[in-house]
């Protein structure tokens, strides 16, 4: 016996649970894998005392705890308690079960008892299992219901597969709006955050507000584009934040640290996302609080984000005009970027020479070096000969062209391959 109160379902100060073993075996077991008749034969019998919105306390079940631990989305906490309560609607919405779950709710089980925290509708919307979100709002689940952590249904749709599911709820009369408790989230932060452009453009369509802010003073597009992930993932992001971008979504809006958009893709070397915000306005060259330009950030995170291709980015930058690194700190650079020497060849050939020292030979380890012996090597050059005609001439041009460079190049109807060359196309050799 304790006393649970669930936020949006039952209030009541004694709660009978049951621990799985005895006479709640079976029903357990049955609901785990969904076997509908022996559910039904269960809650026949008036003699197991066993009802639709039984309380399972799965604090010592090995077997629930494990399972929860993989799917993440099933346990049910009860704050201020040790236990760690679900029950039979929790069970079968979370695991799909849509028939068990119709027969439950049929037998009176209340669709928004929730005595660990969480409705079944919480649980339904983090599995993504459509059908049961749809069967509990139509037997009558409050698609507003607050779990202890502060979350509603729409805030747990964080998946692909719960495209349907934030269809459903919005159709029921969920906020669009609504944020978390402690974070400040909307919907469409958590959309963006996780990568989800067909989340994102649903739910601009129902009017979800482009620029709410969290607690951190981020926007969708700075959730977004603060959010890293792996490069299989960078497409994604990249429709995510080209749907917030043409829907009017402001490109320089800071965070609580001053952190742009801008900044935050570089961070995360996605380059599509830095030339979309280049492409749209976004200062180049203006700092966050800790006195990063986006060119800093990238360069920071280079050595970490090889299989992103940093280059790319950091190309980007110098091609919309980013101030360049003071010359002196290249060394620095070279150390921190070697494994990565695009990065390094996209710099050196901003300038139009550079004060090559022995020293830099040491900043660069000999794997390094033998990995990619052609760029290092002519790099090293550079200490006894001067830039070529060719490369001064480039630089010429773009000094010339600076701030305009990218409106005027498509002007000149240039051959692409000196086109490309001007923009510090990559042949990985320096000459």
């Amino acid at each position: 016996m304790g006393s649970i109160k669930g936020r949006g379902g039952k209030n009541q100060e004694a709660i009978c649970t049951w621990k799985v073993d005895g006479p709640a075996q079976d029903y357990w077991q049955a609901l785990m894998t969904g076997d509908q008749g022996i559910v039904a034969k269960i809650l026949s019998n008036p003699q197991n005392n066993l009802s639709p919105d039984a309380v399972f306390d799965t604090t010592d079940l090995e077997e629930w705890k494990n399972y929860c631990f993989n799917i993440r989305q099933l346990r049910l906490w009860s704050l201020g308690y040790k236990q760690e309560l679900t029950t039979p609607l929790h069970i079968t919405s979370s695991r799909g079960y849509t028939e068990c779950l119709r027969l439950l709710l049929l037998r009176g089980a209340d669709p928004d008892f929730a005595p660990g925290g969480k409705t079944a509708l919480h649980e339904a919307c983090a599995a993504a299992t459509t059908d049961c979100a749809h069967l509990l709002l139509t037997f009558g689940a409050d698609p507003e219901a607050v779990s202890e952590d502060g979350y509603k249904p729409l805030h747990l749709c964080k998946s692909p597969g719960s495209i349907q599911c934030v269809q459903q709820l919005l159709q029921h009369g969920a906020s669009v709006n609504s944020q978390t408790e402690e974070e400040g989230d909307t919907v469409l932060h958590i959309a963006a955050r996780h990568g989800l452009a067909d989340h994102v453009q649903l739910l601009l369509h129902h009017g979800a507000e482009l620029e709410a802010e969290n607690r951190e003073g981020q926007t969708p597009l700075n959730a977004a584009c603060a959010q890293p992930h792996p490069p299989q993932d960078m497409d994604r992001y990249y429709r995510v934040c080209q749907l917030l971008v043409e829907s009017g979504a402001s490109i320089n809006t800071s965070d609580r640290d001053q952190q742009r958009p801008l900044h935050l893709a570089c961070k995360n070397a996605n380059a599509q996302v830095a030339e979309l915000l280049l492409a749209r306005g976004a200062n180049v060259n203006v700092m966050s609080y800790s006195g990063n330009t986006a060119l800093h950030n990238i360069l920071q995170t280079a050595a970490y984000k090889l299989e992103h291709h940093p280059e790319l980015v950091v190309q980007a930058l110098l091609n919309y005009g980013a101030v360049r690194i003071w010359p002196g700190a290249l060394p620095k650079v070279l150390r921190y970027c070697h494994a990565c020497p695009r990065v390094i060849e996209a710099l050196i050939n901003s300038y139009d020479r550079v004060r090559v020292t022995k020293d830099w030979v040491g900043a660069v380890p000999e794997e390094i070096v033998q990995k990619h012996p052609h760029f290092y090597q002519s790099l090293f050059l550079l200490e006894q000969r001067p830039r070529s005609l060719q490369h001064l001439a480039r630089c010429t041009i773009r000094t010339f062209l600076e701030g305009r460079l990218l409106l005027v190049l498509p002007q000149l109807h240039l051959p692409s391959v000196l086109h490309r060359f001007l923009l510090l196309s990559f042949e990985d050799v320096l000459y």
